[in-house]
């Protein structure tokens, strides 16, 4: 009798994934993919620094990033460039070999060390992952962050539902925009309304760029763990 394939042998196009790992700028592949800290959009790094140079706010979303300073909510994918590189064909290779002849063309050293093959590259960035080393260039920053255990719970007006999980443990360095993004997915199923839920600390509104370190030194200071926030619908004043 012949069997079913399982799921481990389900075959994907590639073109029915190129949405979610091209970049909305080049068009083209992720390549160094960095991501808006705010919006959680993903692009190229050169792209979306050459938009940032004359832009603040996402070209996806069109959300203001900083009004000043939005290259500050930019960071390194290294998950999702691993992705697309899995994904995509020899990309990677190609992706080297380019560079390499252009800084050869240029007359100019590479700035990665071509001289270090691949595997001791890799060998080498999970020795200093582990030893938890300050220059933080290749880490992923949030997994190495100082962790803090949030409870979110609805507010007392009970206009929104509470959530299956209320208890959650993540970085120091979240936002209040990020909590909201997690809350208007799990309420609406839809991420993007995020600006109809604000979150309050001790019956406090807190700011979007609030982050959960500034909040626990400044709202939670000497009180006893997890973290305590009440979300709510937005009120129009």
């Amino acid at each position: 009798m012949r069997q079913k394939p399982g799921l481990n042998d389900r075959k994907i196009r590639l073109k029915s994934v190129n949405a979610h790992i091209t970049c909305l700028l080049c068009k083209g592949y992720l390549i160094d993919a960095t991501t808006i800290t705010e919006c959680l959009h993903t692009f190229c790094k050169s792209c979306i620094v050459r938009h940032l140079k004359d832009h603040n706010s996402c070209p996806k979303c069109h959300l203001v990033i900083h009004q000043s300073h939005p290259l500050n909510y930019i960071s390194h994918d290294r998950t999702m460039q691993d992705i697309v590189y899995k994904l995509v064909p020899n990309l990677q290779e190609i992706e080297k070999r380019q560079e390499e002849e252009y800084y050869q063309k240029l007359g100019l050293p590479h700035p990665k060390s071509t001289s270090m093959s691949d595997e001791k590259e890799n060998e080498l960035t999970d020795r200093v992952t582990s030893r938890n080393c300050d220059d933080k260039t290749d880490q992923d920053y949030h997994r190495s962050d100082e962790q803090v255990s949030v409870s979110l719970e609805v507010s007392h007006d009970g206009q929104l539902r509470p959530l299956k999980r209320r208890y959650i443990r993540c970085s120091v360095q979240t936002t209040i925009t990020h909590l909201k993004k997690f809350i208007a997915l799990k309420l609406y199923r839809d991420m993007s309304r995020f600006k109809d839920v604000e979150i309050l600390c001790n019956e406090e509104l807190l700011g979007k760029d609030h982050t959960l370190k500034f909040i626990c030194m400044t709202r939670w200071r000497n009180k006893d763990i997890p973290l305590q926030l009440h979300y709510r619908p937005r009120i129009e004043l």
